[in-house]
């Protein structure tokens, strides 16, 4: 089991209509979906989250050669706007 330390970063965030976006990504977890969107984007005017790094709570995309066990092993990962998706763009096929 991924403990909490050792889950990877968002280390950047090109989504910049997220409210958990300003200046880098600031929700405390994020969720990938099963299509390797961004489950944790909100499009809202107000800015919100923590004063963290945000970190990758799950994975829910199984065939990404960085999932095991719907937990994301990459040393950390990029989210930006694909067609009208924030997506994680470290998905690689496995």
């Amino acid at each position: 089991m991924t403990s909490m330390l050792e889950m990877p970063q968002v280390s950047d965030c090109t989504a910049t209509a997220c409210a958990y976006n300003h200046d880098g990504c600031h929700a405390f977890a994020v969720n990938i979906d099963s299509a390797a969107a961004c489950g944790t984007f909100l499009s809202l005017n107000e800015k919100g989250g923590l004063d963290v790094v945000a970190q990758v709570g799950a994975c829910q995309r199984q065939d990404c050669v960085h999932n095991a066990s719907l937990e994301c092993h990459a040393p950390s990962i990029s989210v930006g706007f694909t067609a009208a998706n924030a997506d994680c763009l470290s998905y690689q096929a496995g």
